[in-house]
C-alpha cells in the first residue's frame, strides 16, 4: 500500500519506499496499548457487558467506547452480539501464542545480552582486584 503525502505546495505524491501491512502483532499491541481498552477486557474477564454499561463505567461517550470495542474486536480479543437495541460484549477466543512467542524471543535475546555484559562486569572486578594486591606488593 502506498501512503499519498502532502508536498509543502498541497500536492500528493506517493511514498512508494514504505509499504505498511498490518501484521496480527502490530493489531495487537496496538489494541493492548489503550489502558482503557485493557481495562474493558479486564472488566469482560468478569462478566458480559453492554457498550452502555462499559461507557458508564469508563465514563465515556457511547461513540467513544464503539471505537475501543471496534479495536479490540478487530484483534480478536472481544465479540459482539446485537439483540434489539443493546449491543453485549463478551471475550474473544483470541489467544496470544504469536505474540508470547514474540517476546520470548525478545526475551532471550535481552537475556543473552546481559549474560554477555555480567561476564564483562566480573572481568573487570576480577581485574580491579588483581590490580589492587599488585599495588600492595
Amino acid at each position: 500500500m502506498n501512503i499519498p503525502l502532502r508536498t509543502a505546495r498541497g500536492n500528493y505524491i506517493l511514498n512508494h519506499m514504505v509499504q505498511y501491512e498490518q501484521g496480527q502483532l502490530d493489531v495487537t499491541f496496538g489494541a493492548l496499548s489503550d489502558a482503557t481498552r485493557r481495562g474493558i477486557l479486564e472488566r469482560l474477564g468478569r462478566e458480559d457487558a453492554s457498550i452502555t454499561d462499559l461507557a458508564g463505567q469508563f465514563r465515556m461517550t457511547l461513540t467513544g467506547m464503539k471505537k475501543h470495542v471496534g479495536v479490540l474486536e478487530q484483534a480478536g480479543f472481544v465479540t459482539t452480539e446485537k439483540a434489539g437495541r443493546v449491543r453485549t460484549c463478551k471475550l474473544g477466543r483470541r489467544r496470544l501464542e504469536e505474540e508470547a512467542a514474540w517476546i520470548n524471543r525478545y526475551r532471550q535475546m535481552w537475556d543473552a545480552r546481559f549474560d554477555e555484559l555480567d561476564k564483562i562486569v566480573a572481568e573487570l572486578q576480577q581485574d580491579a582486584r588483581t590490580d589492587k594486591r599488585r599495588k600492595r606488593k
